[in-house]
């Protein structure tokens, strides 16, 4: 669906062969759901793909609201509404683990003063733990 980062900031061209036509709905409580359907390039449905259902959800972190979305694999919009809780919980779980990865990436790295390892005068030389 989406295209690498890359080619999206070298070469900013839509696929008209790709193209969906998006609608939202949502129980305004849990979260919202998003149908991308299908449409070839005059706007008409495309009977040939299925339509493709996201997920969206927030969880609160200490920073604030932390927007996730995610893909739920679905037949219809009935199907997606069932299946929304248990792939948001995937989802928001996914994320923690993410999030605390990336904790401890950052706590285990070390930091070296700004002169660089051979600066060893006075006040030099100290490694920093963030």
């Amino acid at each position: 669906m989406a295209t690498a980062p890359d080619s999206r900031t070298t070469d900013p061209k839509m696929d008209p062969s790709s193209l969906y036509c998006e609608e939202i709905f949502t129980d305004r409580k849990v979260g919202t759901l998003r149908r991308l359907s299908p449409v070839k390039n005059d706007g008409t449905p495309d009977p040939g793909r299925k339509p493709v259902y996201i997920g969206e959800a927030q969880i609160l972190t200490a920073a604030g609201p932390l927007p996730i979305s995610f893909e739920i694999d679905a037949d219809s919009l009935d199907e997606a509404a069932t299946k929304f809780g248990p792939a948001a919980k995937d989802a928001i779980e996914r994320t923690a683990r993410e999030i605390q990865e990336l904790r401890r990436q950052a706590a285990s790295s070390i930091v070296i003063p700004q002169g660089g390892a051979g600066a060893l005068g006075p006040g030099g030389g100290k490694i920093q733990i963030p």
